[in-house]
């Protein structure tokens, strides 16, 4: 169960970064952010009215405040990279420390892996680092105009996240999301209100209500996903459901090669055939 749980986050989340990504070419990075991570929180409110557990003690507030700062920093990152670069490279290069930083610290607290699981955690590092090949190599520019580098800020900023809410476990219901977005809300929120201030007169409140559309549906499937990754540490350990959920750039990189004809090269096809074996090799491990 938490093998399926952790690929539907996965599919959830690389759906959700690639409708924001398209959103993030259309309107100003900083608006699609908030109205993302506001429609992520109000979805975890109505949630948390039917599964709300026990009372948050204070060591899960203080992991959920730390997943919400992850998901700020790393959803604004990795909309700026989408806005500016290729959306298969910032993607998957925020997927290669995103699989990598939590494996590590898996292991590190004491999760266990079977000799299939550990070829199935190699596999996927592996596979998505092949996904991040643009040909002329990984293109991580200090200038940041390649994307790249706001995706690396991105997969460190998600890894916080993806762990912080493993340790903020399940016993409490969908809180820690809820708390976690809370805070990401008043971390992005104000910076949001200036930007739409400043641009505000250039689109009229139809126009913005129209635009919004893409962020929300990003909001939503961003929800869903935290849903599913929250519930699927239940079952499993981290160094495997994180993983597992890091499988997200293949889901991105693949909406980008059938909608917006982005061309894939050898190595990341071979990627995407690796992400599809480990995560087999992850589920059956």
């Amino acid at each position: 169960m938490g093998a399926l749980l952790g690929l539907i986050a996965a599919l959830a989340y690389g759906a959700s970064d690639f409708v924001a990504g398209v959103a993030s070419r259309r309107m100003p990075v900083m608006l699609v952010t908030a109205a993302t991570i506001v429609t992520e929180f109000a979805l975890a409110l109505l949630v948390l009215l039917f599964v709300h557990g026990e009372a948050p003690s204070v060591g899960t507030l203080f992991w959920a405040a730390l997943s919400g700062v992850g998901s700020a920093v790393g959803t604004l990152a990795l909309y700026q990279g989408f806005a500016v670069g290729s959306m298969s490279v910032v993607a998957t290069v925020s997927g290669v420390l995103t699989v990598v930083i939590p494996a590590v610290v898996g292991v590190a607290i004491g999760n266990r892996l079977t000799a299939v699981g550990f070829a199935g955690v190699a596999t996927a590092i592996v596979a998505v680092a092949l996904v991040s090949w643009t040909g002329g190599g990984f293109r991580l520019r200090g200038d940041g105009s390649s994307g790249a580098v706001y995706g690396m800020l991105a997969g460190a900023s998600f890894a916080l996240l993806f762990i912080a809410l493993e340790r903020a476990g399940t016993s409490s219901g969908v809180w820690p999301v809820t708390a976690g977005q809370f805070v990401a809300c008043v971390a992005i929120v104000p910076f949001a209100i200036v930007a739409m201030r400043r641009g505000g007169r250039r689109r009229t409140p139809v126009a913005v209500r129209s635009a919004l559309r893409l962020p929300v549906v990003a909001g939503v499937l961003g929800g869903l996903a935290a849903f599913s990754y929250l519930a699927a540490t239940g079952f499993g350990e981290l160094v495997v459901i994180a993983v597992l959920t890091s499988m997200y750039p293949a889901v991105t990189v693949l909406l980008a090669r059938l909608v917006l004809r982005e061309r894939w090269n050898w190595p990341q096809r071979v990627g995407l055939v690796l992400s599809a074996a480990s995560v087999v090799t992850i589920a059956v491990s």
